[in-house]
């Protein structure tokens, strides 16, 4: 644009001169075309303006206003509005087109701020749709993992069911062995004594006596196993006396059996406990000290029953050979069933048990019972 100013100047310097010698009041044909031309080498109407500043100033130095100086002013304002035609229709234009941009860009802002809201609400649908995925799959993986331990804990239980049914079986065994070896043997024994009591009527009465001795001893020997039965299967005096005396009788019955010496120490406020936890406490305490008399080949059991925070605690201590607690747990054996038993009866009252064993310290049975005693009050 700069290289073309002189050269546009005197164009328009000589197109303003002719346009004044020609005395005609109105605008110009070539005032229109030179200011096109002028707009499309991009001048704008201050450049024009400027130019025709130029222009004035030579033609006044060249006297050209002197003859008819007023007429030739206006002419040279009528050339001058001409030719700032052009640019003042590409200004408008330019405007227009500004104004119509804006207008466009307005509206492109006003899309592009929904698009940016729907685009949100998408990434947002996305998040909610991936978490929900997510958390399906977590669910499926949940519910298949309870499902496999489901399956598992049936297993379990039919497995622990058929240890129970055997344990069962061979109680029952043991019972009726027992009953025959004893109580009918005894049975037998009185019988055969009154029988020949009956056939021997001539015998004297020292020797009558003595038989009747012999068959009462044997009647009384017989009493005492049923009773022994029937307090392993349910001691009365636990009901009527409470759970210390069931121990204190259960703990003499095993020590003179299977000679052990077994010592108890327990708190009064046990007999506090319900009916339901005094039960627990008396078949953990006669479980224990079964398997102490059965596998432990112990000569000293330590039983103590006291009151902690909250529980009354049971622990029953042995002196004798010690046992892998998880691997006879996890076995399929009655001794686990013993074990496995007791577990159950205290968790069934709300309390936890514990077995610890180790080689030269013996075994320990702890159950802990949860007590308060402002509620038994």
């Amino acid at each position: 644009m700069k290289k073309k100013v002189p050269a546009l100047t005197q164009r328009y310097l000589r197109a303003l001169s002719t346009h004044l010698d020609t005395r005609r009041p109105g605008g110009s044909g070539a005032a229109r075309g030179l200011g096109r031309d002028l707009v499309h080498a991009g001048c704008n109407a201050v450049d024009l303006a400027r130019m025709h500043g130029r222009a004035l100033a030579e033609l006044a130095v060249a006297r050209a206003f002197d003859e008819d100086g007023p007429g030739r002013i206006r002419r040279a304002e009528n050339f001058l509005t001409e030719a700032l035609g052009p640019a003042e229709q590409v200004q408008r234009s330019s405007r227009e087109s500004i104004a119509q941009l804006q207008r466009r860009a307005e509206t492109l802002h006003r899309k592009t701020a929904v698009l940016a809201a729907d685009n949100r609400q998408l990434k947002r649908e996305v998040q909610r749709h991936k978490a929900g995925e997510a958390a399906v799959k977590q669910g499926r993986e949940h519910y298949h993992l309870l499902f496999v331990q489901s399956q598992l804990v049936q297993k379990k239980l039919r497995r622990l069911a058929r240890q129970i049914l055997s344990a069962q079986e061979e109680e029952r065994r043991e019972i009726s062995r027992e009953l025959h070896d004893e109580v009918v043997q005894n049975l037998v024994g009185i019988n055969v004594e009154l029988t020949a009591l009956g056939k021997a009527a001539s015998i004297g009465a020292r020797a009558l006596k003595s038989r009747i001795v012999g068959t009462q001893r044997l009647v009384v020997k017989s009493v005492s196993a049923v009773h022994r039965f029937a307090r392993e299967l349910r001691p009365a005096v636990l009901d009527d006396l409470g759970l210390i005396p069931a121990i204190h009788a259960y703990m003499k019955t095993v020590a003179n059996r299977r000679h052990l010496k077994i010592r108890l120490t327990a708190a009064a406020v046990v007999e506090a406990l319900d009916n339901a936890r005094r039960t627990v406490l008396y078949r953990v305490a006669q479980e224990a000290l079964t398997n102490v008399a059965r596998h432990a080949q112990a000569s000293v059991v330590e039983m103590a029953i006291r009151e902690i925070p909250g529980a009354i605690r049971l622990e029953v201590h042995d002196n004798g050979r010690s046992f892998p607690v998880v691997r006879t747990l996890s076995a399929k054996s009655n001794k686990r069933i013993g074990l496995l038993g007791m577990r159950e009866r205290v968790e069934m009252v709300g309390g936890a048990l514990t077995i610890e064993s180790a080689p030269g310290a013996g075994t320990t049975v702890r159950a802990e019972i949860p007590f308060n005693p402002g509620a038994a009050a």
